[in-house]
């Protein structure tokens, strides 16, 4: 994880690459839950038998999920010392590129693309990727927004 003191130090990272998280197993309990809370039960991520005959594939996490878990995977990136409190301030550009197979490893990658003065805290925009172990094209591509206090 990188540390940053303060966010003008965080903001200097802007262009740069900030890190990669740890690698996160999507499995069917997860799937299931997920389903339960958001009441989209949608058979192509809950019913594997019906998967594979049909579709000759496991069960898959939903696009939804899979953009659930940017601000979970985005805490073991980075922190910022003097910040006194954050806010989810939103996403950009989100795009579902591929499938996220049940039992599959994923982890977000950050880029910080600006740094941006609003509401007296500073506005974050992050390209962030969330990939799938052993797979080219990543699950989720968007612009994560964040803005910081001190």
């Amino acid at each position: 994880m990188k540390v940053f003191d303060n966010l003008e130090a965080y903001a200097a990272e802007v262009g740069n690459e900030i890190g990669v998280s740890e690698w996160m197993v999507i499995d069917q309990d997860r799937i299931n839950k997920f389903a339960e809370a958001t009441g989209d039960h949608q058979w192509i991520h809950l019913d594997g038998e019906r998967t594979q005959r049909e579709l000759g594939m496991p069960t898959i996490a939903h696009g939804f999920l899979t953009l659930s878990l940017l601000a979970s995977q985005d805490l073991q990136i980075s922190a910022v010392k003097s910040v006194t409190r954050g806010i989810n301030y939103g996403s950009n550009k989100v795009r579902f590129t591929n499938m996220v197979p049940v039992d599959s490893r994923i982890r977000l990658r950050n880029t910080l693309k600006s740094a941006e003065p609003k509401a007296g805290g500073t506005l974050f925009t992050s390209e962030v990727k969330i990939e799938v172990e052993g797979q080219e094209m990543p699950a989720l591509v968007a612009e994560s927004l964040t803005l910081l206090f001190e």
